[in-house]
């Protein structure tokens, strides 16, 4: 094995030199970003971000100066120059690997620093983890929203892996700016907290293995809005298996829907139909190795969860909408053999789906642990007439309550477009400002060594808003 040359060493040694200097240049995000402080992320995931970036730079300070170390070595100086160029490759690699771990998380607060948007994905932050509680069940991780382009949100889960193995510290939620305000926000929103969701119960693999063995005697159920399917007519065996597997293969999705419906009501189907709203071509389109179900189905599945936990007509009126709006009737007839295979199948998974039991919920069903009777329509609308009386109610609300109610009068014709943006605005910066005093006064507190006090009654920035007007049904408006 030929020896390394001195200039090679050399040159390996100025590089490595090169890169530790630039290591040193990543700051702090507490450090670099300029944010108002309602802006700015909880205590939780400021925390969890920095200690993770700080341990991956420290211990790559450490194999660079172990390599710094070795490259003056006679062990160095033993090695072959290729060798000695494939350490120091591999510790390149890595820097590259902390450098994307720094600008993932980047991405997500660079925004903070824009005006409104900032605070309002704060205030996204605190609707996310309202969304996620399930008390007594789960350790809700920090959660972290940014704005993006597109139609579709996303989320890269707490606790999944990074680029390079490590384990992401926080959930970062990617929201559609165009949603951008509006009820239907909180369709995207809520759906991507299911999928952190459903992974802290463990909820997918549960699902899978319960939807393994389809009921005996599947039939189209005879009752909710399944206009193009005879309900008399039980399905094929041949047909009702291929359909379940299929659900099967989507589950993950679906129960993020679920997890949707359970926490908006209407809200989530209503924005659901904002967001796969397409060419027909890709609505009924049906592709078992994507995890996404075929628009077409998603939609009338989310009207079948939601009338299933909270009846009422409305989720048969949204079902008819959406089909006058694609006419499942003009398909080949191969194709439309496929959705009424599917369409059949439906109101048996949406029973399991109601009465699976996860481990980790113990004895609860999915339906009782998520589902909450005052998400009920005719609760949400009752809600509403009160705050129109006690505006100040509305600021006290929790986040995704809130969003159910105003999403069910907006569907009612008794919220308009203009005055839900106005409002949702508001109630955003309300949150970001509220989770903002609350830390502040916790940690006064305890430097203090005092009790904490009681919150004030309702936030001042809330009072001061013209929510009264805002919340007047607007002249004309109709209970459609």
């Amino acid at each position: 094995m030929a020896s390394s040359e001195p200039f090679a060493l050399w040159n390996l040694e100025q590089e490595g030199r090169a890169l530790l200097s630039r290591l040193g240049r990543l700051q702090s995000f507490a450090l670099q970003e300029t944010m108002v402080p309602a802006a700015s992320l909880s205590v939780e995931a400021q925390s969890g971000i920095e200690k993770f970036l700080v341990r991956g730079r420290k211990s790559l300070r450490q194999q660079i100066h172990r390599f710094l170390d070795w490259i003056k070595s006679p062990a160095a100086r033993a090695t072959s120059p290729a060798d000695a160029q494939r350490r120091f490759t591999l510790l390149r690699l890595r820097f590259n690997v902390i450098l994307s771990h720094f600008d993932i998380f980047s991405e997500a607060l660079s925004q903070r620093s824009e005006a409104d948007n900032g605070v309002w994905l704060a205030g996204l932050d605190v609707v996310a983890r309202d969304a996620l509680e399930v008390p007594g069940v789960i350790d809700p991780p920090p959660v972290i929203c940014y704005l993006a382009r597109g139609p579709g949100a996303a989320i890269r889960r707490a606790r999944t892996r990074l680029p390079g193995g490590e384990s992401n510290p926080v959930a970062i939620i990617r929201v559609p700016r165009e949603r951008m305000i509006g009820t239907g926000i909180a369709s995207s929103l809520v759906h991507e907290v299911g999928h952190q969701g459903a992974a802290l119960l463990d909820l997918v693999a549960s699902l899978r293995a319960d939807l393994l063995h389809p009921p005996p005697h599947i039939a189209a159920a005879d009752g909710f809005d399944n206009g193009n399917v005879d309900a008399s007519v039980a399905v094929p065996r041949a047909g009702a298996d291929w359909a379940w597997s299929v659900w099967r293969k989507w589950i993950s999705e679906i129960v993020a829907d679920f997890w949707s419906v359970a926490r908006l009501g209407v809200t989530a189907t209503s924005g659901l139909i904002g967001v796969v709203s397409l060419p027909a071509a890709f609505v009924f389109r049906i592709d078992a190795d994507d995890p996404h179900p075929s628009p077409y189905l998603r939609v009338k599945l989310s009207a079948a969860l939601g009338n299933a936990l909270y009846p009422h007509p409305h989720w048969g009126r949204l079902t008819r909408m959406w089909e006058s709006f694609y006419d499942v009737g003009r398909l080949p007839p191969v194709q439309r053999e496929r959705f009424a295979q599917l369409e059949a199948t439906m109101p048996a998974l949406v029973e399991r789906l109601l009465a699976h039991r996860s481990p980790r919920l113990g004895h609860a069903t999915l339906a009782q642990a998520l589902a909450d009777r005052g998400r009920r329509p005719e609760p949400l609308a009752a809600l509403y007439r009160a705050w129109q009386a006690r505006p100040a109610e509305l600021g006290r609300a929790a986040p995704t309550l809130a969003f159910a109610v105003l999403g069910q009068a907006r569907l009612d014709g008794r919220l308009s477009p203009e005055l839900e943006s106005e409002l949702l605005a508001r109630l955003l910066k309300h949150w970001a400002w509220r989770a903002t005093v609350d830390v502040t006064e916790v940690c006064a507190v305890a430097r203090r060594g005092s009790h904490l006090p009681p919150s004030p009654p309702s936030s001042p920035i809330w009072l001061r808003s013209p929510v009264a007007t805002a919340l007047a049904p607007p002249a004309g408006a109709a209970n459609h």
